[in-house]
């Protein structure tokens, strides 16, 4: 896969192409900015290798700015740059152009002394990882089998780096397991329900930066986010939204590119601001594409797209996020919105119609700095649902070294479902609801008959999991205030009460 042979020159910085406020050595090795925390894009002096390490000391580092170090590679030769054209940002700017890609390395990984190492796979997916740590996906879509140069923006904290020697990754990391050939195995093996019959295996929650490093491996980099967003927002690249601080007022809502397949799990990385020790996230799901959106309609409070004839539902993460958390969502067959929080267990915490193509929605809170797709499992066919089953089925027969093998790989793709109430949302499928219950009756159309509580305001709820509709959204709420709320005609447990809009 790999050819171990020695680079043809040293690795070095290029003495012409770089940014005004760049300083270099005589050796070409080593550069810090003078001034300002912009206007410092470097790249190296030749052609980086598929698997080759750029790696990186970062030798100085300056408190009052905000934002790190910016890596990443193009295909266009810095010897025919001109500095004067240099951008004063990789990101955006630069990898706004052809031939360019790039994206920011966290803040809390660029200290001062830190080595850190990218590279290319033979895929065109690139990897960096801090000191000796794990390999971390970064970003895909460059073309491997083209001449690529490493770009290197000395950038906001980041004063000074030194360029170490280049290394070819160690073999470790070159197993089969990682390349695209196998990703269609894991996505049908296990199930969630595995990770529960082995407590010796590794939990994620308070290792994120482990959690994605496992899950690089598997992730496709297929979806990004939509051009189209709200004014509060900004796209660093089109895998990364950032939000802007002093824009309180203004819209941030993002939108994924594409409807998520059936069955598809999408990863998000959130990333807080310094001062803040928690934040929240709200997202949702719309039919309505984000290209037929004019982005200066789009309002600042999600719930005044309610009114809008499409679909568009909404909740909220349930727990408050930390810096570096990694969230994973899934929709089901069944239209259930499965949510998990740093590889924790799944939990059902929304319904949503998955009778038309959904498009995912993200709401960036005060609180929060940046979202990250980080990538997507592969999506699989309705039948999903006939798949799950079979699959807790056969769980307690797997051995150990099974359940081990497959645990991550159930996390990404087969979520399990646990009994919660489900957040505020709009709109579900609602044959899903009664398909959940043997003794449920045939589907219920929205008529003007009254509440059967209140008997004045009309029957606009449905009551889940039963699915009988018989009572106002007052009355349901009230309902769910009951230490053990159940349905008025069958008195069954009542999970949640959801509001039903009639299409006009």
């Amino acid at each position: 896969m790999c050819q171990q042979l020695p680079a043809p020159t040293p690795l070095c910085f290029h003495a012409n192409t770089k940014g005004s406020q760049i300083v270099m050595d005589k050796m070409q090795r080593s550069v810090r900015r003078i001034a300002s925390f912009c206007n410092a894009i470097t790249f190296t002096n030749r052609p980086v290798r598929i698997y080759e390490q750029v790696r990186l000391k970062i030798t100085k580092k300056q408190g009052c700015w905000s934002g790190a170090l910016r890596v990443g590679f193009s295909s266009v030769d810095p010897s025919d740059l001109s500095s004067a054209w240099l951008p004063r940002f990789a990101c955006p700017d630069l990898v706004s152009e052809r031939g360019f890609w790039a994206r920011a390395l966290p803040e809390e990984q660029c200290e001062e002394g830190t080595v850190l190492s990218f590279w290319l796979d033979n895929t065109g997916r690139v990897f960096y990882r801090v000191n000796s740590g794990p390999p971390i996906f970064f970003f895909g879509g460059v073309p491997a089998g083209e001449p690529v140069w490493a770009i290197i923006d000395i950038y906001g904290l980041t004063r000074g780096v030194q360029l170490l020697d280049s290394k070819m990754v160690p073999a470790e990391y070159l197993c089969p397991t990682v390349t695209h050939e196998c990703m269609d195995e894991w996505h049908l093996s296990s199930n969630c329900s595995e990770l529960d019959l082995q407590e010796e295996l590794p939990s994620f929650s308070s290792s994120p930066n482990a959690l994605n490093s496992v899950l690089s491996r598997q992730l496709n980099d297929d979806l990004h986010f939509h051009c189209v967003h709200g004014n509060g927002l900004r796209l660093l690249t089109e895998h990364i939204a950032v939000r802007y601080y002093n824009r309180r007022e203004d819209c941030t809502l993002a939108f994924t590119h594409r409807p998520l397949r059936c069955g598809e799990c999408v990863f998000l990385k959130v990333s807080l601001r310094s001062s803040a020790l928690n934040g929240f996230l709200s997202y949702g799901f719309t039919s309505c594409n984000p290209a037929h959106i004019n982005p200066k309609h789009l309002p600042v409070s999600p719930d005044d797209l309610l009114d809008r004839k499409e679909f568009w539902a909404f909740s909220y993460l349930s727990s408050p996020l930390m810096g570096g958390d990694i969230i994973g969502f899934r929709t089901t067959a069944e239209g259930e919105v499965l949510v998990s929080h740093n590889g924790g267990r799944a939990c059902r915490e929304m319904c949503v119609d998955n009778s038309t193509p959904l498009w995912m929605i993200f709401h960036l809170q005060q609180h929060i700095k940046q979202i990250s797709i980080l990538g997507t499992s592969c999506g699989y066919s309705p039948s999903c649902s006939e798949i799950q089953r079979s699959i807790y089925s056969d769980a307690s027969h797997l051995s150990a070294n099974q359940i081990h093998s497959t645990a991550v790989r159930g996390f990404t793709d087969s979520f399990e479902s646990r009994p919660q109430s489900l957040c505020s949302s709009v709109g579900t499928t609602f044959s899903s609801l009664s398909s959940e219950s043997p003794s449920t009756p045939s589907c219920y159309a929205i008529t003007g008959e009254e509440c059967l509580i209140c008997c004045e305001r009309a029957v606009d709820s449905v009551l889940y999991a039963c699915g009988h509709m018989c009572v106002c959204s007052v009355c349901g709420g009230k309902l769910m205030e009951m230490s053990n709320p159940s349905c008025p005609m069958c008195r069954s447990p009542i999970r949640d009460v959801i509001k039903i809009y009639r299409s006009m």
